[in-house]
C-alpha cells in the first residue's frame, strides 16, 4: 500500500512541477506542444486545443513541450521570440510551485500544533559540563551552531550532529546582548532521564505557544530548513563526506517512504511522517532542479542569462540550436546518472532484506 502511495507522491510532485511550467507558459502566451507526465512510451494522450496531453509509462519526470523551446521557430507565441523576464518566469515556474506544494503540506501537518520548542535553554540536567557564565546559562537562546542560524530546538540537534563529536563555535543571545562562545566542548554523554539513562547534549528548551501566526512561522522555517538540508548534502558530496553510491533515486525513495510507513505506530501516523517525507522531496525537487546543470532548469536559466549578456555585448543572436545541443547531452549524462542510482538502489535494496 505504501509502495502504491509512494509513486502516487511522485505522480503529484511532477505533476505540480510541469503545472508550474505550463501555467506560467499560457500565462506568458507561449504555445505549449505537449504537457507530460512521465516519460517513455504514451500509456494514453489527448489533444485539447494546440495542446497534447500526454501519461507516459514511466514515473520519473515529465515535461512540458513549448514551441521553440530548443530549436528555431518563427512562430511569435514559440518560446525563444518571448522577452527574457517572461522564459525565466516560466522557467522558474516549477521549482517554485515543488517549493509552495512543500511548503503547504508541512502548514497542512502543522495545523493541529499546541506548542513548539524554541532555542531558548530552560535548564540543564544533572551533570552538564558546560553550565556557566564561560558556558552555556538558563535563559540563554542559541543564536548560530557553527555559523548556522538557529530558529528552533530542532535546528540545535541537526547542527550539533554535524560537529562529530567536536567542540562547536556558539553564539548565545544573553540578557539582550550576544555572547561567543569558542570551542565549547559540547557533546553526546549519557545523563539520565525519567528513569531511562540516554546520549543526549543535557539541555531542555522553552516552548512557545503554536497560535496562527507561530504556526506559520515554524512552517515557513521548515521550509527553509529542508533548503538548507539539501545544500547541507550537496556540500557533503563536494567535499567527500557522502559518495555517489550513497545517493538515492525514485527507487530508493519509493522504499525509503515505504520503510518510514512500516515503521509507523498508526495509519494516522505514517501518513504524517510520509506526508512529512513528501514535503522534503518537494523541496529537495525545488532546489535540484535550479542547480546550473545542463537539461535542469537551472541550466537553462543560466544558458539564458548568459545567452543574454553575450547578445548585448556582441549585439548578434545566439542560435538556439548550441543550447540545444548541450542540453541534449546533459540529457544523456543525468539519464546515466539515474540508471546508475536506480541499479544501486535496487542493489542496496536487496542486500538489505
Amino acid at each position: 500500500m505504501y509502495i502504491v502511495l509512494a509513486i502516487v507522491i511522485f505522480g503529484i510532485l511532477i505533476s505540480t512541477h510541469e503545472l508550474g511550467h505550463f501555467t506560467a507558459a499560457k500565462i506568458c502566451g507561449v504555445k505549449v506542444n505537449e504537457f507530460s507526465i512521465g516519460m517513455g512510451p504514451a500509456l494514453f494522450q489527448f489533444t485539447r486545443g494546440e495542446t497534447q496531453y500526454s501519461l507516459r509509462i514511466l514515473p520519473i519526470g515529465g515535461f512540458c513541450a513549448m514551441e521553440g523551446e530548443d530549436e528555431n521557430s518563427v512562430d511569435p507565441r514559440a518560446f525563444t521570440s518571448q522577452g527574457v523576464w517572461k522564459r525565466l518566469v516560466i522557467l522558474a515556474a516549477g521549482a517554485a510551485m515543488n517549493f509552495i506544494t512543500g511548503l503547504l503540506i508541512v502548514i497542512v501537518l502543522f495545523a493541529g500544533a499546541t506548542s513548539f520548542l524554541t532555542p531558548r535553554i530552560a535548564g540543564f540536567l544533572e551533570g552538564f559540563p558546560c553550565e556557566g557564565e564561560e558556558g552555556l546559562m538558563a535563559g540563554d537562546r542559541i543564536v548560530n551552531i557553527n555559523g548556522s542560524h538557529i530558529f528552533y530546538a530542532e535546528d540545535f540537534s541537526v547542527y550539533m550532529s554535524r560537529s562529530n563529536g567536536e567542540s562547536v563555535d556558539m553564539t548565545v543571545l544573553r540578557d539582550g546582548q550576544k555572547v561567543r562562545l569558542e570551542d565549547l566542548p559540547l557533546t553526546l554523554r549519557e545523563y539520565e532521564s525519567n528513569g531511562q539513562t540516554r546520549m543526549m547534549y543535557g539541555i531542555s528548551f522553552y516552548r512557545v505557544e503554536a497560535n496562527a501566526a507561530e504556526r506559520l512561522k515554524y512552517s515557513c522555517y521548515t521550509a527553509y530548513n529542508f533548503v538548507r538540508m539539501v545544500w547541507m548534502g550537496l556540500s557533503d558530496i563536494v567535499s567527500g563526506a557522502i559518495g555517489v553510491r550513497d545517493l538515492s533515486g525514485p527507487v530508493g525513495i519509493v522504499s525509503a517512504i515505504n520503510d518510514v510507513g512500516e515503521s509507523s505506530e498508526s495509519a494516522a501516523a505514517a501518513f504524517q511522517n510520509i506526508a512529512y517525507l513528501a514535503a522534503f522531496i518537494a523541496v529537495n525537487l525545488s532546489v535540484m532542479n535550479m542547480l546550473p546543470i545542463p537539461a535542469l532548469d537551472g541550466g537553462r536559466i543560466f544558458f539564458l542569462i548568459v545567452t543574454w549578456i553575450a547578445e548585448k555585448l556582441t549585439r548578434r543572436s545566439i542560435d538556439p540550436r548550441y543550447e540545444g545541443y548541450v542540453h541534449a547531452a546533459g540529457m544523456i549524462l543525468l539519464f546515466g546518472l539515474m540508471a546508475f542510482v536506480m541499479v544501486n538502489d535496487i542493489i542496496n535494496i536487496a542486500a538489505s532484506r
